[in-house]
């Protein structure tokens, strides 16, 4: 059986195989029938277009290299194309501006880019001096897109919707070389066929159906194959000679509603596609002598000069924009100072005037090759492209751009180890006249943190030289770079003494903190580096703010960073040791004498509106780690006209350094009563006339959260599940204790009002049906404090959340336990007396009044909400949480929620109702039960005035029931709601205290009376054993009577 089984086992997977290789082979077959076939049907029309292009190409040599090379060498991506266009020209597509108008981007001009690809190279049928070539070619405008990505073979379309036009071309035709006419170059000449976007025959707006809703979907297109292209490349690729320019034309006539005018193209070839280095002569020209003597050559930065320059340069230049700074040095005409060096400025960059606010530089498709000079020193040739990127452009699409415009310059140098110097001469159509000087320094300042810098300069002194920069981060520390010991010289620590002994005068807070609080601090002296290092983990901060104190007009989001540059000796990170976890916290509680003041420096960033012209901020000064607080000088950025800076001449650098900061931060410790958010001051020590001088800044984070925290202390959501666990059990008792209570008081039973223990009932049904959190809200992600993957799976918070979970389920069921009690002994009440129903209590009333009350409450906070708001700015409909989602404001129902927590908090308002409605000579209410509750629901608001608040402008619902920025548990609120509380158990005290009549004359004066004299309609019979009898449900036996009551 066994043998059987195990040949069957066999066979079942041979088969399994053979479908698999089956399939495989299937797949492979359709895939082969898939490859697309390009069909060269057309070329007798190219020979005919082409024939200028074919009368100057030169004999093909079958030997030659660069026809096996075309596919890769001459494709290129995000080139740009215009039109010659004037009032009664032909544009070649529409586009949707709709989306323009609508945004708040006024200044920024869609982008009109053009890529193309080579498909295919026919090298079987080719003739003397072409071969045979196919390509797709797209183009189109767009805000933000880019054309990166190749269409499908065989594709050709066209797509259009707000902010973004596109089209598609298939070409074919030929590949030639020539050395006449434009020198010796590669000319590509091609017929292509496509789907036009219709024109329509009015001139002035050819394109009406862009404007109609829908055209998105069905577009009016039309068939087009009369479509000329000619592309030039450069046979040699050199930084004078790398463009690639071209034409698209319309072969219809003019009178056609296909004809488009001639479209222009322009882009470069990577240095990847046989690059040569041919300026040695130019380049030693401009920089002889060499070094080239400029301010940083021989200045008090040290550069770097190993071997591994390029790969250092590429990685800093990738993907990444240089900052381009004012000419504050600058003591000339307007024009002579305000230009943008070697380049032609555009209105946007003009209106800057000569600060350059937000301009940058990128470096484009740098390409290095190393040789060694006679002296054995190390020279490295460089080029690259140069290119300036308006504010309104985006920096990353801007460095994919290939095309060659105004804005690029084309530079080649070379790079010596024994100097550091990286020369350069660019090239632009206006000729080779500048001299570019790079450097990668390994020293840093407060009024140096540049990790590259440079000077683009005229030979010929036609403009002001202009410097730009790479500011240095701190995550870019590392590898080849870092090797090399960069490393921060220390200078305003005196500086920064003065603003601590200003800031910090002898207190009792300061003895208090130092005593009993515990701050970020070097944990670890025998690991120093690794210490040092995370501390400065600690002391770094990427977190939103608000201003302190804390307005109540809701705010746009602003975000705060504090980049920890150096700590001590250490610059950057210690990353020999990346497990962080191998050195935890120390357990020593005291601190050593070694823990003195630790001298930091690092980079703050502000990004939100308020703070546009405030951007970031180089610091340097000391930590005190026995309160928590940094005190540093600062260095400002400041982008004002090229005239200020120059008549300001107490800058440093170009820098405004009479700049203040004080930064305190959270204790890593007690952080549920001690408020866990840092708070930054910032101030200009300049008089207020001077035009440098800004007003203080106080801000105030969202709570931080240190290294390790997470996992180790007490957090503020345990200690609120332990409170809830707390409250939750003492109501769960009260309840208990009031079941117990009505089983000796039979008697009061049907005198306990149903609406109040609806309100009850309520109050534990709603986190069942919508799983909120009872009495208080689970707050840890809404601060902005992103849960670890641990906490958000620790089996000491689930416990928590499963026992409140439960705790709720039990107070629940034994609230309706007590209803049904209630309910029942009404029922055997009326049994008894059916024809006098007015003696049995009934909620109606009590019901309908209650309602009343609430509603008129609510009208009246919506009113005083209403004009409490009138006068601050209209809340947007919807706001961004500090995790970056959207969520709807509906305020009212904000107001509601809120509300409903108030109701809950006065449940005993129905109670006092009903016994003024019944005039009751009982006590329905044990004191355990009422006084215990309002203690229970007195606890949240009595937490939230003592507990340090936790501002977080960017959630509206920071609790449940308990939100500070709205009307209700506003401080005022977390007095006056308990306060009312203590009121209504009091009034019920004295209601079941005193009987009605007593109770009547009492509150009499003379013959003015608060209460009205009591009456038959719930009065009841004296017996106490008749009482009994109702209670139980009439029953003659006084056995089976305390039977079924105790079965109850």
């Amino acid at each position: 059986m066994n043998m059987i089984f195990g040949v069957f086992m066999i066979l079942l997977c041979i088969c399994i195989a053979n479908s698999y290789f089956i399939d495989k082979g299937d797949f492979e077959g359709r895939e082969n029938k898939n490859t697309v076939s390009y069909k060269y049907d057309r070329i007798n029309e190219v020979n005919k277009q082409c024939k200028f292009v074919l009368d100057s190409a030169t004999e093909l040599k079958p030997d030659d290299n660069r026809l096996y090379t075309i596919k890769e060498e001459l494709s290129f991506i995000n080139g740009d194309w215009w039109q010659d266009l004037n009032n009664l020209g032909a544009p070649l597509m529409p586009f949707d501006d709709r989306e323009l108008s609508k945004s708040s981007m006024d200044l920024k001009s869609p982008m009109m880019l053009v890529s193309f690809w080579v498909t295919d190279v026919d090298r079987r049928h080719h003739s003397k001096n072409s071969i045979f070539v196919s390509g797709i070619f797209q183009l189109g405008i767009t805000l933000e897109g880019l054309f990166s990505d190749k269409p499908y073979d065989e594709s050709h379309r066209f797509d259009i919707w707000p902010g973004h036009s596109q089209l598609s071309i298939n070409f074919q035709g030929i590949y030639t070389e020539s050395d006449k006419n434009h020198g010796p170059e590669r000319v590509m000449c091609l017929l292509g066929s496509t789907v036009l976007p219709s024109r329509g025959p009015d001139s002035g707006d050819p394109w009406g159906w862009v404007k109609e809703f829908g055209y998105t979907n069905q577009p009016l297109l039309t068939q087009d194959d009369q479509i000329l292209l000619v592309l030039r490349y450069p046979k040699k690729l050199t930084f004078r000679n790398r463009e690639v320019s071209g034409s698209l034309k319309s072969l219809n006539p003019k009178s056609n509603l296909k004809y488009f005018d001639e479209v222009h193209l322009s882009s470069s070839l990577s240095s990847s596609s046989n690059y040569e280095f041919t300026s040695e002569d130019v380049v030693l020209k401009a920089c002889d002598p060499y070094p080239y003597k400029d301010t940083f050559i021989d200045g008090e930065i040290e550069l770097y000069k190993e071997n591994d320059f390029c790969v250092i340069l590429e990685r800093f230049t990738h993907q990444e924009a240089l900052t381009v700074l004012p000419n504050w040095k600058c003591n000339g005409t307007d024009e002579f100072c305000s230009r943008l060096g070697p380049f032609v400025s555009d209105n946007e960059i003009n209106a800057t005037d000569g600060s350059f606010k937000n301009v940058k530089i990128v470096l484009q498709d740098v390409h290095c090759e190393k040789t060694t000079s006679k002296g054995n020193s190390g020279i490295t040739r460089v080029s690259s492209m140069f290119r300036v990127v308006p504010p309104s452009e985006n920096r990353f699409t801007a460095a994919q751009r290939t095309g060659i415009t105004n804005m690029t310059l084309s530079a080649e140098g070379i790079w010596k180890s024994s100097s550091g110097q990286l020369c350069m001469v660019g090239c632009s159509g206006f000729g080779c006249d500048t001299r570019i000087c790079l450097y990668v320094p390994l020293s840093f300042s407060i009024k140096q943190r540049s990790i590259l810098l440079g000077t683009l300069s005229s030979i010929s002194g036609s403009y002001f030289p202009l410097e730009f920069e790479k500011t240095v981060r701190t995550a870019e520390l590392w590898d080849q770079y870092t090797a090399s010991d960069p490393h921060y010289k220390y200078s305003k620590i005196d500086a920064a003494s003065v603003v601590l002994e200003k800031d910090e005068p002898f207190n009792f807070g300061t003895v208090f903190k130092k005593s009993l609080l515990k701050f970020p601090k070097i944990e670890n002296m025998e690991k120093f580096r690794n210490s040092l290092s995370l501390l400065s983990e600690d002391l770094t901060l990427h977190i939103p703010v608000v201003p302190d104190p804390f307005p109540s007009p809701f705010l746009t989001r602003t975000d705060f960073e504090m980049e920890i540059l150096s700590i001590g000796p250490l610059f950057g990170r210690y990353w020999a040791q990346k497990n962080v976890s191998a050195y935890p916290y120390s357990e020593t509680s005291e601190y050593t004498e070694k823990e003195l003041l630790v001298n930091v420096s690092g980079r703050i960033y502000l990004v939100g509106n308020p703070y546009t012209n405030f951007s970031s901020l180089s610091v340097e000064g000391i930590y005190d780690p026995h309160i928590g607080k940094m005190y540093l000088i600062g260095c400002r950025d400041v982008r004002a006209s090229w005239k200020i800076l120059y008549e300001s001449m107490d800058l440093e650098n170009g820098l405004d350094c009479l700049v203040e900061v004080v930064i305190s931060y959270p204790p890593t410790t007690a952080r549920w009563l001690v408020d866990p958010t840092a708070k930054i001051s910032i101030t200009s020590q300049r008089n207020d006339d001077d035009p440098l001088h800004f007003v203080p800044i106080k801000l105030q984070t969202v709570p931080v959260m240190y290294r390790k925290q997470r996992e180790d202390i007490l957090s503020r959501r345990g200690v609120e599940g332990i409170l809830r666990i707390s409250t939750l059990s003492i109501a769960i008792a009260c309840i208990l204790s009031q079941l117990f209570y009505i089983r000796d008081k039979t008697e009061s039973i049907p005198y306990a009002s149903l609406v109040m223990l609806g309100v009850q009932a309520l109050g534990y049904g709603i986190p069942l049906i919508t799983g909120a959190e009872a009495l208080f809200k689970k707050a840890a992600t809404e601060f902005g404090e992103n849960e670890s993957y641990e906490l958000q799976n620790s089996q000491w918070i689930r416990v928590i959340d499963y026992t409140v979970k439960l705790l709720v389920l039990f107070a629940f069921s034994l609230t309706l336990r007590l209803c049904q009690k209630v309910w029942k002994s009404r029922i055997r009440m009326l049994t008894r007396a059916p024809l006098e129903p007015h003696r049995v209590p009934n909620d109606k009333r009590v019901f309908l009044t209650t309602s009343i009350i609430h509603v008129i409450g609510y009208i009246l906070v919506l009113i005083v909400h209403y004009i409490n708001t009138s006068y601050k700015p209209l809340q947007t409909a919807h706001f961004i949480d500090s995790t970056g989602y959207s969520h709807a404001i509906r305020e009212w129902e904000t107001q509601l929620e809120e509300y409903l927590g108030l109701v809950q908090d006065f449940f005993l308002l129905p109670q006092v109702i009903a016994n003024v409605i019944w005039r009751i000579h009982c006590k329905p209410l044990g004191r355990m039960y009422y006084v215990g509750l309002t203690s229970v629901r007195l606890l949240p608001h009595v937490y939230d005035f003592v507990r340090p608040p936790f501002p977080n402008p960017y959630f509206s619902e920071e609790y449940e029931f308990v939100n500070p920025r709205m009307d209700f548990f506003s401080k005022f609120g977390d007095i006056a709601i308990p306060t009312t509380a203590v009121v209504l158990a009091f009034i019920v005290y004295v209601q079941q205290r005193w009987n009605y009549e007593k109770l009547s004359e009492t509150l009499s004066l003379g013959r003015a009376k608060f209460l009205p004299w009591g009456s038959k309609v719930y009065e009841r019979l004296p017996s106490v054993s008749f009482e009994a009898e109702l209670a139980s449900g009439v029953s003659r036996n006084a056995t089976s009577e305390k039977e079924q009551h105790d079965a109850e």
